[in-house]
């Protein structure tokens, strides 16, 4: 299918100037891929998120770049950065933060916990409880932190990139479905091919990764961010799209391999994340092919299925996969 086939008529198409964001774009793009070999797709996905206003989960086994990944993306951002070490015995206060009693005065201060930056990596969320887990909620969806009857909003852009070992079970917690639900997308970071594992050894032969990070200079600031997401808002997705996501989404409620399927918030982040892709391609339009390259992404962690399914070895993505075979593309 040509990408074309549903480009917009002059008088849908929105009049965008995408030059900057494609610029922005590609500068980052090469910054991150001096350090990560090997995952195009990630930093793509995470760029996109990034346009879009959207957490992310980055899901792989240890050492192949999940945590260096959220420092990238810190890096390359003029952005009040936080890092939080999900443990076993974290408390929610140490999340968000706690009120303090001043003796000066005689009244209770709010002392801000790390929750409070623009870009929050929390590394290993899955090692926390649940009631750590549920200090979470409010912030990643409504963007403010609610202590001692008191609404604290944060700062924006505000983005949540956490990472989780899939394979460890020992001290580890599943975390709550609507909780997983926050995060417009899972990302699933796999082992490097041969090839790529021999460039990671030729590149940093000499030098230390992390030495090398340090040297980064930003190249986005805060308002430049609002701006290119301002864009993306703009970029135009035809109404026959629309009902093209709504059908695949529809699907997975009625699939017989899943006991659960997505909800209209997985809707419309499989909308928003297609057309961040596709402004960063420098089109101002959606196309099918951008909502099929974002759907797992965004589904994959908000799936689940059936018991005997598990048990015939059937995975999500074969699910997603026949789903977007099944449903038929508007052309």
């Amino acid at each position: 299918m040509e990408n074309n086939e549903l480009e917009p008529t002059a008088e849908q198409a929105p009049t965008l100037d995408l030059a900057p964001l494609s610029m922005k774009v590609a500068e980052l793009k090469a910054m991150m891929q001096r350090f990560l070999v090997g995952q195009e797709q990630m930093v793509e996905l995470m760029l996109a998120a990034l346009l879009c206003n959207g957490h992310i989960l980055i899901e792989g086994v240890p050492g192949i770049g999940k945590t260096m990944a959220a420092k990238l993306m810190a890096a390359a951002l003029d952005l009040k950065f936080g890092r939080i070490q999900f443990t076993p015995d974290l408390m929610p206060a140490d999340v968000t933060g706690t009120s303090v009693f001043n003796q000066k005065n005689m009244e209770f201060n709010f002392k801000k916990g790390p929750i409070f930056a623009n870009l929050v990596l929390i590394d290993e969320i899955n090692r926390s409880p649940a009631k750590t887990q549920s200090a979470l909620f409010e912030v990643m969806e409504e963007k403010q932190i609610t202590v001692d009857g008191i609404t604290h909003k944060m700062d924006e852009p505000f983005m949540v990139m956490a990472t989780q070992n899939p394979i460890e079970q020992e001290g580890t917690y599943k975390l709550p479905e609507a909780q997983q639900d926050r995060f417009m997308m899972k990302i699933i970071v796999s082992y490097p091919n041969a090839e790529e594992e021999f460039e990671i050894l030729k590149r940093f032969y000499f030098n230390d990764v992390m030495d090398q990070m340090q040297h980064l200079k930003p190249i986005l600031v805060a308002s430049e961010i609002k701006k290119l997401a301002a864009l993306v808002d703009k970029v135009h997705i035809q109404d026959a799209l629309l009902q093209y996501i709504s059908r695949v989404i529809f699907a997975t409620r009625n699939h017989k391999d899943l006991y659960l399927g997505a909800s209209p918030r997985a809707s419309l982040a499989v909308m928003r994340a297609s057309k961040a892709v596709a402004a960063m391609q420098g089109r101002p339009f959606v196309t099918p092919d951008d909502i099929r390259y974002v759907t797992y992404p965004v589904l994959n962690h908000r799936l689940i299925l059936t018991p005997e399914s598990e048990m015939d070895g059937i995975q999500i993505q074969d699910v997603v996969n026949e789903i977007l075979k099944t449903v038929e593309v508007p052309r």
